[in-house]
């Protein structure tokens, strides 16, 4: 699929975009990668490390909130992988337009780019915060999906299809929980906070990430929200699997943070495809020019219905990780020696 192809990453400077480049570097054979991204020091870095001195590289600065940089950007692109956005929950809720501007004005900026350009194929990258949002983030981000399927429409005969991927925390992200632990007990910090006890998230390492998206590009019809099947954490089983000997002191949740995430919502359930190693959500409208079996996948995979009511909550996801196959999992995530 992205065989002496030109693909275009939106943020690609970013822990997603430098992982998802090493690999296509590494294992394919693209004919031109381009990282679109808005911030300058961030590309001249990522330009001068060993991974990404290769003749196929292109660093193109700017914003996706710009529809004329976005469209010159895409000038001759194949693939478009749309993972910049405005993440942090907190941030959000105190700077909802700036949040807004960039995550759904950005997302229909991505759309007419890709359209104007012919790209074959757009992968939006989500979150689980999507899903029933309750903060700001994970409602721009359902807009930003809402936009993405609905584009499909307004390819009509055009090459464009346009499909979404939805996953969980990425362990070591930036911002994430477990370099935010790992600080404090460098720090020799006397306690771990925790927000609830009983809060749980899916846990999904940056590799399987970049591994499942690829795979969705070449599975994918156009409309399709992808989720991958991942195991639960309990937020106190982090703490205890990297710091069995710190007090975990509880300090409530913060503005606009869930006890447990969603990535399959009840109330979609009927539009709700099973398959051996992740969900498929089907668009919630018809397209006016096909009419896909999303049952079965570009690749053969075939699916199943799930049944009425199901929701994939990580609260009640029959697999979790517990302190210890945490702390191997983390470790390897982050490709180093378990302990």
């Amino acid at each position: 699929m992205i065989e002496n192809k030109s693909i275009l990453i939106t943020g690609g400077t970013g822990s997603f975009g430098r992982a998802f480049i090493r690999k296509i570097l590494k294992e394919h054979n693209p004919r031109r990668i381009v990282v679109f991204s808005r911030d300058e020091l961030k590309q001249f870095d990522m330009s001068q490390h060993p991974d990404f001195q290769d003749p196929r590289m292109r660093f193109f600065i700017g914003d996706v909130r710009d529809r004329e940089r976005m469209i010159q950007a895409m000038n001759g692109v194949d693939i478009v992988i749309h993972a910049a956005a405005l993440k942090q929950v907190v941030a959000a809720e105190y700077n909802p337009i700036e949040c807004i501007r960039t995550n759904v004005h950005g997302a229909e900026n991505v759309i007419h780019a890709a359209l104007a350009n012919g790209v074959s194929h757009v992968m939006a990258l989500s979150t689980d915060k999507a899903a029933n949002p309750i903060n700001l983030y994970g409602a721009t981000k359902l807009a930003s999906d809402k936009l993405f399927v609905a584009a499909n429409n307004m390819a009509g005969g055009h090459v464009t299809r346009f499909a979404v991927t939805r996953y969980g925390n990425v362990v070591g992200s930036r911002g994430s929980v477990v370099p935010f632990f790992r600080d404090l007990i460098a720090r020799g910090t006397d306690h771990l906070p925790i927000t609830d006890a009983a809060m749980t998230r899916f846990w999904i390492s940056l590799d399987q990430g970049v591994a499942f998206t690829l795979k969705n590009i070449e599975r994918m019809y156009g409309g399709e929200i992808f989720v991958p099947k991942l195991p639960s954490v309990r937020v106190t089983d982090i703490a205890t699997a990297m710091a069995p000997d710190l007090e975990q002191r509880i300090i409530g949740i913060r503005p606009g943070e869930k006890l447990h995430e969603v990535m399959c919502p009840a109330d979609d359930s009927h539009l709700t495809l099973e398959f051996d190693d992740f969900y498929l959500l089907k668009p919630t409208i018809r397209f006016t020019d096909y009419d896909y079996d999303y049952a079965t996948t570009r690749l053969g995979e075939q699916g199943r219905p799930v049944t009425p009511g199901f929701e994939y909550n990580s609260g009640t996801n029959p697999h979790f990780l517990e302190a210890e196959a945490l702390k191997a999992f983390n470790a390897q995530a982050m490709g180093e020696p378990a302990s």
